[in-house]
């Protein structure tokens, strides 16, 4: 049986070791409970139907949909044939995903068409129009991203028109050759892209991370080994497919040790808690809000929880209690607090034995094979398993990657004599709303456009169940009134739930520096003062 990836260079060799796990069951899906060997053969199967729409080395192929088997079997298929995977956030709007898909040149685009009711075609059909209002008609299935062949839908029941269902899209794989595919497969090398992951910039457009089969490999291998994930381990997997918590400390940590993987589409207390009591689940990473919306739920009392041997979490402040009541009340032998980022996956991580104040103040040491220091400024700088780039930004790689291989992550802390890091600010204006990342500039932009704005600022406040939420003050335009309803909903209906502020403070004026640029430090101290008086 495989060792937890051992010299296993690129996702295709990956995929192909993973087929001695043979009958060990691989991944539960709602009813469906797929074997390693089924899995594998589900993998080999999409490739050769990307192979039969054109698909090979290079194409990037774009996946936005819920996390669940076909999630998978797209982004390993796709891998297969050396083509690059680029996730889209399930939650985007029709215009973020259309960014996503014209600024990679996705060739195939599989969509969750209908997730939460959403129409996902539609809206991307609307947004594409409207940048390029001149596309044709006729002009492939999305008329305004030329590149876009092949739309292939999962999950609905009545497909929109020039569309590939999922099911024909396998039966596809027909017309293909599987000794090709598995000659491309041989050809892919650990330096290979592997994928784009999208982070919002602070420029306020999203930037694609670029990563190897060896560092995206490399993430999960280590992981895997700081957890000490094993075959006989039961992997929930809540942190979305499209999240590197989703996928490099998830589904592909279970593909490398032969762990089952039991992915979550859609978060829900009550569902999460009937699978680790039904299913016997022993590993559960996630944000802080996961297991704060489980400890709340009035029906924990009395579940058998006892299997949780492991849980990881971080992205946000975590309290000492929290980490003491997941232990007490979720009966979890093991709580672990990490730091990462996309362009990073996996950085640090505490180790088994740290004690609940270590854990609930630290983010752990280095995990192998990085390097971590702050320099002069305090910035925590990272060297290892980083991203190549961000795709077609030179700029924006230099400033992020330095000479010597240093990863500016933009975040202030400390290591201390242990070698543990704590992250003491942020350099960058981001912040952490249930463990996703918002940049203030990209929803500051977006609120400037409305015709009752002149100027936003957009600071992170705390939220007891998200970590943290937005929170906009606006300055209104002359001879306009701002309603904070309406700007909030002005949001929601372009951007990510995420994204969307919390709260409108409609202001005369912002606290600014000598050079004009708003003093935020001081907008979350006016913040605090108030909600303290």
């Amino acid at each position: 049986m495989p060792e937890a990836g051992a010299e296993i260079g690129t996702i295709p060799a990956a995929v192909r070791a993973a087929a001695a796990f043979g009958d060990r069951l691989g991944l539960v899906d709602g009813d469906r409970r797929v074997p390693y060997a089924e899995l594998v053969a589900g993998v080999r199967r999409t490739a050769a139907a990307y192979l039969a729409h054109g698909v090979g080395p290079g194409d990037r192929v774009a996946v936005w949909a819920p996390n669940g088997l076909e999630w998978l079997l797209a982004a390993l298929g796709a891998q297969y044939v050396g083509a690059v995977l680029v996730p889209v956030n399930t939650r985007y709007r029709g215009q973020e995903a259309a960014d996503v898909v014209a600024r990679t040149r996705a060739r195939v685009l599989v969509v969750g068409q209908g997730f939460l009711g959403a129409d996902q075609l539609g809206m991307l059909r609307a947004a594409a129009l409207e940048a390029e209002p001149g596309a044709a008609a006729g002009a492939g299935p999305v008329p305004g991203l030329p590149d876009l062949e092949t739309v292939v839908t999962v999950g609905d029941a009545d497909p929109p028109p020039a569309t590939v269902p999922w099911q024909r899209f396998l039966a596809d794989a027909a017309h293909a050759d599987p000794a090709r595919a598995e000659k491309l497969a041989d050809a892919v090398t650990p330096d290979d892209v592997a994928d784009i992951l999208f982070t919002s910039g602070t420029t306020g457009r999203s930037k694609g991370a670029v990563s190897t089969h060896r560092q995206t490999l490399g993430a999960a291998r280590a992981w895997s080994g700081l957890t000490a994930v094993t075959a006989d381990d039961r992997y929930l997997v809540v942190s979305p497919f499209f999240h590197s918590f989703g996928s490099k400390a998830g589904y592909l940590v279970c593909l490398l040790t032969g762990a089952t993987a039991f992915p979550v589409a859609v978060f829900d207390t009550g569902t999460v808690l009937d699978a680790l009591e039904r299913e016997r689940i022993t590993i559960m990473p996630g944000a802080p809000t996961l297991y704060q919306s489980l400890l709340d739920d009035p029906s924990l009392p009395g579940r058998d929880l006892g299997s949780l041997r492991l849980a990881v979490t971080g992205a946000a402040t975590v309290p000492q209690s929290l980490v003491e009541r997941m232990g007490t009340e979720l009966g979890i032998d093991t709580v672990l607090t990490g730091y990462g980022l996309t362009e990073a996956p996996v950085v640090t991580l505490c180790v088994p034995g740290d004690d609940p104040h270590t854990v609930a103040t630290t983010s752990g040491r280095a995990a192998p094979g990085v390097e971590l220091r702050a320099d002069e400024n305090g910035e925590i700088l990272v060297r290892g398993p980083v991203m190549r780039g961000y795709l077609d930004d030179p700029e924006a790689t230099a400033a992020a990657i330095d000479a010597d291989g240093w990863l500016h992550t933009g975040d202030v802390g400390v290591v201390d004599e242990r070698g543990y890091l704590r992250i003491t600010d942020r350099i960058k204006d981001m912040y952490t709303v249930g463990g996703f990342n918002v940049y203030p500039a990209e929803v500051e932009k977006l609120l400037a456009a409305h015709p009752t704005v002149r100027e936003a600022a957009v600071i992170g406040v705390p939220d007891e169940r998200q970590g943290e939420v937005g929170r906009a003050y606006v300055i209104p335009r002359t001879g306009t009134a701002p309603d904070a309803e309406e700007l909030i909903a002005y949001c929601r209906e372009r951007l990510a739930n995420y994204k969307v502020p919390r709260s409108v403070a409609v202001v005369d004026d912002l606290p600014r520096n000598a050079g004009g640029k708003v003093v935020k430090p001081e907008l979350r101290a006016a913040y605090a003062a108030s909600e303290g008086s």
